[in-house]
């Protein structure tokens, strides 16, 4: 084509040319005859023909333009048909949706080769589910893959907007054949697991000649366990294991809710069940060494819990698995003299030290802030006890140190306790693990360094990793593990009979007066605060009620109801102040002196926060019932706050957690 345009332009100057030449030498011969002058002649004869020319080469462009248009007109139809004919004869899905989402158009292979009768008029997410990109405001980064007949698809989604109206292109990729491979790359990806079994040299230390024996079929257990999925589980220590095994079986293990547990725990040395404790972790695309690391920390994380239970460590949360007996105490005074050690040492650097428990606070949680405020005054370092100043606990304790210089001031809110961090503040979080429960959310996300010492299971991931994580969920109290602390830590005589009887007390209240979790290290603890002034004459007035408690503590008996024949469940939907969840605590323990009942649950309505307090036995766990409701605490005696809910509503998810507990879905 182009060259025939050339060839037609060609003819035309071909033609015209020559005869504007003759008639400039015609005009030039006229002009010359009639002026003396030939220069002037010359001149128009030369603009005439420059102006002819002009004329022509722009007729001809007019042409020329006007033959690319009508070209144009032509081509449109046939880019339109080679578009058409690309997606509906494509080898794969192709839908048309209207703002509605309705199906308005398909291509051949979608109606022909699926299985849905129905395709046009229907709604998309009939076919499978998809959300629109061009309506939401968040940018998407990753591909949209559906299921559709069985197969894998991408969604690559085009927003067509035409005659003011919108409608959206979804061409489906098949990626069933790359999803196999990929699945099949992720079954056969090697998982880490560290298997300790935790209480067996604890059991078994007055009986050391059944240890082999009792060993050796734990043993026997594991390793017939790792050989059912092909896998390899050595010890590397005396009854520590590692066990490497692939991805797909990760997903069996799951599903049968971990029962290798149970199969441990049929072991027994007298009545006390044999238990283990797994680390596992799972993480795309992470190296061994990741992976190693991140079961370790899921170890120490189900034996923080109290062990007898898998700590399954993913992407963005942490699973439970088991943990439904008793943690045994078996911690050794090696550890606390390490961690006094290191506790005093950070104490010495830092410009000033911080201390806290947990929200609405005990005697426990008071009384371990003054032990380690004892420690801290002990090191030099400048030291203030963060809590709420106007909690009936606090008041009813700090009558205590009023007289004492040393004490003054030292004991301040929230609000001032954040006007006192610095770069290199030193924060201790006693009696509580879980950020969410801490007297002041904003401190502990304040301070850069933070020492953590509790009794409770840990619930979760720290938000920020401690530099000393000290739980020793076998310790019936904080004040317990802070007071075998001050006695490495401090000479003879080294703190006041006041700070001895706060710890003394705090005992008391988590052990009920050495009736509940009480071991040879509580005795023993309490016997190093004997010897440094305190007594049980000098703390029975921060135990005993007045009228008003005492009637409040009997109007939550006018609702209990026994549930699943072992639960008792009370009631008091008319709470006003803090002071009525300390009674539902009171009620929680006593409600365990009934016939036939190995559980209590107290619920009390304040404000929009329904507040539950729970007891055990010893033959339930508690605390795993609550964590169900976002609460915490230990085996025998947790909390939970429900907060934006109401009395009937709380105790609906309340018995879902019970039932749950009861007959685990496996």
């Amino acid at each position: 084509m182009k060259n025939k345009k050339l060839g037609a332009r060609g003819v035309w100057f071909a033609i015209i040319l020559p005869i504007l030449a003759v008639g400039d030498v015609v005009l030039a011969g006229i002009l010359s005859f009639k002026f003396s002058d030939r220069v002037v002649p010359i001149i128009i004869a030369c603009a005439s023909l420059y102006v002819a020319v002009v004329i022509v080469v722009g007729a001809l462009s007019s042409s020329s333009s006007k033959n690319k248009k009508e070209h144009a007109i032509k081509k449109g139809p046939v880019l339109g048909n080679v578009m058409y004919d690309k997606i509906n004869y494509a080898s794969e899905p192709v839908f048309i949706c209207d703002i509605n989402h309705k199906i308005i158009w398909s291509n051949r292979f979608a109606s022909g080769n699926l299985s849905t009768k129905k395709i046009l008029g229907t709604n998309i997410n009939q076919l499978f589910p998809y959300e629109f990109a061009g309506e939401s405001p968040i940018k998407r980064t990753k591909d949209v893959k559906v299921i559709l007949d069985g197969n894998n698809y991408i969604v690559e989604e085009t927003q067509i907007n035409t005659l003011n109206e919108t409608y959206y292109l979804l061409y489906l990729r098949n990626v069933t054949r790359q999803t196999e491979l990929e699945q099949l790359e992720r079954d056969k990806e090697k998982i880490i697991a560290y298997v300790v079994v935790d209480n067996l040299e604890a059991l078994l230390q007055f009986e050391q000649e059944k240890y082999r024996e009792t060993a050796a079929k734990v043993e026997k257990i594991l390793r017939s366990w790792a050989e059912s999925v092909n896998g390899i589980i050595k010890e590397y220590e005396k009854d520590k294991y590692i066990f490497i095994f692939n991805m797909e079986d990760l997903d069996k293990f799951i599903e049968d809710g971990f029962s290798i547990l149970d199969k441990v725990r049929d072991i027994r040395i007298g009545a006390i069940p044999v238990t283990l404790s797994i680390g596992i972790a799972k993480k795309a695309d992470a190296s061994l060494a990741e992976k190693e690391k991140l079961a370790h920390i899921a170890l120490d994380m189900a034996l923080q819990r109290g062990g007898d239970q898998a700590v399954l460590k993913l992407e963005e949360e942490v699973v439970f698995y088991g943990g439904r007996t008793n943690a045994v105490q078996k911690r050794t005074k090696v550890r606390a003299r390490v961690v006094a050690n290191e506790l005093a040492n950070r104490m010495a650097k830092a410009s000033n030290v911080l201390i806290m428990g947990h929200a609405n606070p005990d005697y426990d949680a008071i009384a371990a802030s003054i032990g380690i405020a004892r420690l801290a005054k002990f090191c030099g370092a400048r030291v203030n006890i963060v809590t709420n100043l106007k909690d009936i606990n606090v008041t009813k304790m700090l009558k205590h140190f009023d007289e004492i210089d040393e004490y003054r001031n030292v004991f301040v809110d929230a609000s001032k306790g954040l006007d006192l961090v610095r770069s290199d503040s030193l924060l201790v979080i006693v009696d509580v693990n879980n950020m969410n429960m801490v007297e002041s959310k904003d401190l502990a996300r304040a301070v850069d360094d933070i020492i953590i010492i509790d009794h409770h299971r840990q619930t979760a991931e720290f938000e920020k990793e401690p530099i000393i994580s000290y739980i020793e969920t076998s310790a019936s109290s904080a004040s317990e593990i802070v007071s075998e602390i001050l006695e490495q830590s401090l000479p003879v005589k080294g703190i006041l009979n006041e700070e001895a009887n706060a710890l003394y007390a705090g005992i008391l209240l988590d052990t009920k007066h050495f009736m509940k979790g009480a071991g040879t290290k509580t005795h023993a603890a309490a016997m190093y605060l004997k010897d440094n002034g305190a007594s049980y004459e000098n703390v029975q007035d921060l135990f005993k009620s007045n009228i008003n408690d005492y009637k409040k503590e009997a109007s939550f008996g006018e609702k209990i109801e026994i549930y699943r024949n072992c639960m008792a469940i009370a009631l008091n939907p008319h709470g006003k102040d803090n002071g009525d969840r300390i009674m539902a605590a009171k009620v929680a323990d006593n409600l365990l002196s009934l016939e036939d009942v190995s559980a209590s649950f107290v619920l009390v309505q304040i404000d929009s926060t329904v507040h539950i307090s729970a007891r055990s036995n010893g033959t339930i766990n508690v605390q795993l019932i609550l964590e169900k409701l976002n609460g915490g605490g230990r085996y025998d005696a947790a909390g939970a706050q429900v907060k934006g809910s109401n009395i009937a509503d709380a105790l609906f998810s309340l018995k879902e957690a019970i039932d749950d507990y009861i007959s685990p879905e496996v």
